[in-house]
């Protein structure tokens, strides 16, 4: 038994873990770092912990000495951080505490890939081909791959979440792939190790929700497709496959569950498998041993509570229900609401939430209040749009609503990306693969092209500047505005009139000839209004009277493209580089952005160190250029 529960981990997983352990009586402590002091899961608790630096939710001594301190009985790790390290289990156990998480036991024996894989063959469980061995040398590794062919994936054998992972569609791109998977598992899990995989071609990633008890019960809660993914990180998950045809349901479960008895599991685990679509051969991928960002879809098509059925296992409980008693109803499909500019190739992106409502008929999961500053130390997920439909069409028309009802201004996101593409005869067919995306991107698909705002926008974005500029809308004929778009610049003469504009609620009514039409607007601190158009959202500002300033592609200054840290460089002063030699990488929310040589030269200057934190457009590297 337990009656406190300190809950190791931060954002909208806290604060949906907060909410059920309320629910059911327990007492909630958070624990926060320097940089999440106000945030949501800290004022949602009863109780809260300062535990230091940024990566502080990956301190033991930091998030124990906070159980200590407030006397809480019970630990919730979340997912990520420390989720799956059965070591901080252990020292739960040690220091006194419940872990709501499966046995230390349970995490070894899946949380290396290599040895999962290896249990589960042995299991009778289908595997993908790959290299499991223990010899780390690039020769052997290269062995191995040649062996294997190409594509294949290089992973991690501590990995999860996309971290240490890396694509090789040529053995000419392995030594590269290596050197970056072993840099970021290292930094990520302290373990370097890796494996490799035959990659299956257009393959469905699809995974199987399982529970377990003290007392040997084991049952499936269905499956999810997490196929639609970018750099092998999921965007949109849903359930059931649109894919999975009853008998490769029975298959998958059947699978899962041998899985989870084959290390003695207990409590929530996800297990993943490659589906090949045309053929339904699936293979064993790995088991997530906790709970996964996407298990609200879960939630909805069982109406079950999957953080109650965490708590009650944790306190030696019984699984509430026996398979034959579980039932499943509809169909539901979450997206992942991401600080990431897909036209950008999905670039981190950081800054202040100036408006972010999160109501409606959806369940909505989020972590992030108004005033909050998004940074770039941790994932860039921000929220889970959820829509339950009775059927898939009714799912995705009530999602793609909810996104454009749902706007969130001040921080770059992939609103309009994912409302987008659920529109697309790609995903309403259930063609996507793994790889779709980083097809498009490969290929310039129009959906991760830059859009200009309409005419409309631009109107109605003079309105909004006119008083700064002294004028009132109606003078703009004969002055005019000059505003900056992303990119773009014009002199607006033209301004929209607008009804009415609520400043608390950032509402604002505009007349477009005989329609009066609504948006959300919201000003921040540099004078840039921010407006929510459709899912789309774009951030106006009053331009200088002569123009841009600077030209910001100077080929003799490599600069920061994000706020982030200095992962690795590539070049000291002296060195002679030729056009497209990496430079430097910055890391920023799980993503690694290598700044290359626009031009050959000689570095003349280094402004950084390794682990380095910089500001997006901060001087890292300059070069004299080599005449042509």
């Amino acid at each position: 038994m337990f009656s406190k529960l300190l809950v190791a981990n931060r954002g909208e997983i806290a604060c949906r873990v907060m909410r059920t352990a309320r629910a059911l009586g327990y007492r909630t402590v958070a624990v926060y770092s320097e940089v999440d002091a106000d945030a949501p899961h800290v004022c949602l608790a009863d109780e809260a912990v300062a535990i230091g630096a940024p990566r502080a939710y990956l301190d033991f001594d930091a998030l124990l000495g906070a159980a200590r301190a407030t006397g809480a009985d019970a630990l919730h790790p979340g997912y990520g951080f420390l989720s799956e390290n059965s070591d901080f289990a252990d020292a739960c156990l040690a220091a006194g505490l419940v872990f709501v998480g499966p046995p230390a036991a349970a995490m070894r024996a899946m949380g290396d890939k290599a040895q999962a894989k290896r249990r589960m063959a042995d299991a009778g469980v289908a595997c993908a081909p790959g290299y499991l061995g223990d010899a780390q040398d690039d020769a052997t590794l290269a062995a191995a791959a040649r062996a294997l062919g190409t594509p294949l994936l290089v992973k991690a054998v501590a990995g999860g979440g996309g971290r240490g992972m890396r694509l090789v569609r040529d053995l000419g791109e392995l030594p590269e792939a290596l050197a970056g998977a072993r840099r970021e598992a290292l930094g990520a899990f302290g373990d370097a190790t890796l494996m490799l995989e035959r990659l299956v071609i257009g393959g469905r990633h699809i995974e199987v929700q399982v529970f377990a008890d003290t007392q040997g019960n084991v049952v499936h809660l269905g499956e999810r497709d997490c196929s639609t993914q970018r750099r092998r990180q999921k965007l949109v998950e849903e359930t059931p496959s649109p894919v999975v045809n009853t008998a490769l349901r029975a298959r998958l479960a059947a699978d899962a569950v041998t899985a989870a008895r084959a290390v003695a599991y207990v409590g929530a685990g996800t297990v993943e498998f490659i589906v090949d679509a045309p053929s339904g051969a699936h293979y064993f991928l790995e088991m997530n041993t906790r709970l996964q960002v996407e298990h609200p879809v879960t939630e909805c098509v069982t109406g079950l509570d999957l953080v109650e059925w965490q708590l009650r296992v944790a306190a030696g409980e019984a699984l509430p229900l026996k398979q034959d008693e579980i039932r499943f109803d509809g169909h539901a499909i979450e997206i992942r609401l991401c600080a990431e500019d897909p036209v950008r190739g999905f670039a981190p992106q950081t800054g202040t939430v100036l408006h972010w409502r999160p109501e409606g008929p959806v369940r909505i999961d989020s972590g992030i209040a108004e005033g909050q500053t998004v940074g770039p130390h941790y994932d860039s997920l921000l929220a889970k749009i959820v829509a339950h439909g009775r059927d898939r069409a009714d799912a995705i028309r009530r999602l793609r609503a909810a996104i454009e009802d749902t706007p969130l201004l001040g921080v770059a996101n992939n609103a309009a990306f994912l409302q987008a593409l659920l529109g697309t005869p790609e995903f309403r067919d259930a063609t996507l693969h793994t790889g779709t995306l980083d097809d498009w991107a490969a290929q310039g698909h129009a959906l991760l092209q830059a859009s200009e705002p309409p005419e409309s926008a631009w109107q109605l974005a003079a309105a909004l500047h006119a008083p700064r500029s002294g004028f009132r809308p109606a003078a703009l004929t004969g002055f005019g505005v000059r505003l900056r778009c992303d990119g773009a610049e014009r002199v607006q003469h033209e301004a929209a009139e607008i009804a009415e504009h609520n400043k608390e609620t950032h509402v604002l009514r505009w007349r477009d000839g005989a329609v009066t039409r609504k948006t959300t607007a919201a000003q921040d601190d540099a004078g840039r209004w921010h407006m929510a158009w459709g899912a789309c959202s774009w951030a106006f500002e009053e331009a200088a009277p002569l123009g841009a300033a600077a030209d910001q592609h100077d080929a003799r200054r490599a600069t920061a493209p994000v706020t982030g840290t200095v992962a690795a460089l590539a070049v000291q002063v002296g060195d002679e580089v030729q056009l497209g030699a990496p430079l430097v990488c910055i890391e920023a929310m799980k993503m690694e952005m290598w700044q290359h040589a626009r031009a050959a030269g000689r570095v003349s200057a280094v402004h950084v160190a390794p682990r380095d934190t910089v500001e997006a457009g901060a001087l890292l590297i300059e070069l004299e250029i080599t005449p042509p």
